[in-house]
């Protein structure tokens, strides 16, 4: 047990006094307690900015890093798109457009995982809301924020390659056609491509996403270790795009769509964006969606409820277990 007078004295060692004979020990001395100083002023300016800024609406909260999130993944993804089409394919190939919109997935749930356990699509909020895993309310909540967050994300690149976006369109916003520069924000339709075949597209990309994402976060079913969730959903992003790309981009994510699409009819390309393609602006809204219901079903059905069964009875008969051999000690 220290005395004052040791206290004192480990105080002064620790804070030498200004008399002190040696000039270096004062200098020194002095330095460190301006510095001392400064921080804790900088540490109470700073606490009391988050005390300030601090929401308590939990949703709120949620949805906030679900938008910075999904502004990740978009501001990601369509730099990269941006980069292949403005520079004739010098400065990029399909495959770095999937690997960005897979990292940018991972980066984009590891930005707001925590807060909002990282969906960035409202599919995956529906698929999850069909489970019961999340509250119905959160759906609209988060589609309206994960929207807003593409919308932002649009608009960062687009700001960003104004100048390239301009003269790569010849002083024109070009929606479809030769020097075209909508489709690096929102999907379009090859040429090849009908409206039926865009729809089952979505559809088959969605539920795939799903399927795995439901395999990833399901408890029962081999979960991944903490901290590799966003890792592996991004390695699926990469995948579906790798397979899937080639017939709209596979967007498999109505918010990453219409965001960016909203963001284009403002910026001046015009009404063209949403009926260019037949309308094809319905079908990465509502596809996503119906691939979602899809995705869970097949999942549950051929798995999900498998493994969920199985787990209650191996737990149910180890309580068993325990009740006997609990009896038998007391006998």
């Amino acid at each position: 047990m220290t005395t004052v007078g040791e206290r004192s004295r480990s105080k002064e060692e620790k804070w030498p006094a200004v008399s002190q004979k040696s000039t270096g020990d004062t200098f020194a001395c002095t330095t460190r307690v301006i510095h001392t100083d400064a921080m804790g002023r900088q540490k109470y300016y700073l606490d009391k900015l988050s005390r300030s800024f601090h929401i308590r609406n939990l949703l709120v909260r949620q949805a906030l890093a679900e938008c910075l999130g999904t502004l990740i993944l978009v501001m990601f993804g369509c730099g990269s798109l941006a980069q292949v089409v403005l520079s004739g394919g010098s400065h990029g190939l399909f495959i770095t457009v999937n690997f960005a919109f897979g990292f940018g997935a991972t980066l984009g749930i590891l930005v707001c995982g925590q807060v909002s356990g990282g969906h960035l699509n409202p599919a995956v909020t529906l698929a999850l809301c069909i489970l019961g895993r999340e509250k119905w309310r959160k759906f609209p909540v988060y589609f309206a924020f994960q929207t807003l967050g593409a919308f932002l994300g649009a608009g960062i690149i687009f700001g960003l390659y104004f100048d390239a976006i301009w003269d790569f369109g010849k002083g024109n916003l070009i929606v479809m056609g030769e020097n075209s520069t909508a489709g690096i924000f929102a999907t379009y339709p090859s040429p090849h491509l009908t409206p039926i075949n865009g729809f089952f597209d979505q559809m088959i990309g969605t539920a795939a996403l799903i399927v795995c994402i439901l395999a990833i976060v399901d408890p029962y079913n081999n979960p991944i270790p903490q901290g590799l969730e966003a890792f592996t959903v991004g390695f699926v992003v990469l995948v579906i795009g790798l397979s899937m790309g080639f017939n709209s981009g596979y967007a498999v994510n109505p918010a990453r769509d219409l965001g960016p699409r909203l963001f284009t009819a403002i910026a001046g390309y015009g009404g063209e964006v949403f009926s260019a393609g037949s309308y094809w602006f319905f079908v990465p809204i509502f596809g996503p969606f119906i691939g979602a219901f899809f995705g869970v079903v097949v999942y549950q059905l051929m798995v999900g409820f498998h493994v969920e069964q199985e787990s209650r009875q191996k737990q149910q008969a180890e309580e068993e277990r325990l009740k006997l051999s609990n009896v038998a000690s007391n006998t």
